[in-house]
């Protein structure tokens, strides 16, 4: 599943390139990817991309009148077309926009687990019916770790889910939690009430750094996404523990550990990284 950086990444790349255009129409080839129905989605005809930004994992299309939410999930992307694509051709191809320029913009879903929805416009985003249960996006000037802190001081949950958790910090995913619990020295497995303050400054610093890192190197291509249109992810080749297991820890030279937290592959340095 694309991670907060892979979404950016998307949303940039769709900013320069349909910015001002105008839907002159839209097919529907799987009624399920739209939301709240075809019928209200079918409102988009006549708008215009004019603003583009990111929540977590979620992209946000601003219009005149409305704003269309996205969810990739794990394997939505989208494809700029010159020529209507075939459903014969591009089976997976799920929702088509005709665009007044003659483009198509197409979103593609081999698994179908992917949404497209379609509310009205507001200026908070944190009120449009996918997001009311998003917490801050992990690069919001809120999400500090004194409020990182308040929301988990009291869980006796692990510190990995913690860092999943969409609710509190939105747009890391199991990539960059692992990668930010290495960073500041942690085991995944540490319980939240067992994490101080100062750690939760270093877990929200590290957390920061690593996905702006990531957003300016164009996320990561790991296993099957990629924007597909034309932006590959190098971020991967600076990943620390991630997908590296036996191969030696860049800091101590201590294999690397692969491990199960909470049903998601985890990798760890047992040295660097201190179990609380």
């Amino acid at each position: 599943m694309p991670e907060g950086p892979e979404v950016q990444t998307v949303i940039s790349t769709l900013e320069r390139q349909i910015k001002g255009a105008r839907i002159e129409d839209v097919e529907v080839r799987y009624e399920k990817c739209v939301e709240p129905n075809i019928t209200d989605f079918k409102r988009v005809i006549g708008q215009s991309f004019l603003e583009f930004s990111r929540i977590g994992k979620y992209l946000i299309f601003t219009m005149e009148d409305f704003q269309m939410v996205v969810h990739l999930r794990m394997e939505g992307k989208f494809y700029i077309l010159d020529s209507r694509p075939e459903a014969k051709t591009w089976k997976h191809i799920h929702v088509i926009f005709r665009l007044e320029d003659g483009r198509y913009l197409c979103y593609h879903d081999t698994r179908k687990f992917g949404r497209l929805g379609l509310y009205d416009k507001m200026e908070d985003f944190s009120k449009l019916p996918p997001l009311v249960n998003v917490g801050y996006d992990v690069l919001d000037q809120r999400a500090t770790g004194r409020y990182f802190y308040e929301q988990i001081h009291h869980s006796q949950r692990t510190l990995k889910a913690a860092l999943l958790d969409q609710s509190i910090l939105a747009g890391i995913g199991n990539i960059y939690a692992n990668e930010i619990c290495f960073s500041a020295g942690l085991d995944p497995r540490s319980r939240c009430t067992r994490i101080s303050k100062k750690d939760c400054e270093q877990i929200v610093f590290h957390a920061k750094r690593i996905l702006n890192g990531a957003i300016k190197a164009g996320g990561t291509t790991i296993r099957s996404y990629t924007s597909s249109l034309g932006v590959t992810g190098l971020f991967q080749l600076k990943l620390k523990v991630h997908a590296r297991e036996g191969e030696p820890c860049l800091v101590c030279g201590t294999p690397i550990k692969k491990i199960v937290v909470n049903t998601r592959g985890t990798y760890l340095c047992q040295q660097c990284q201190k179990r609380k």
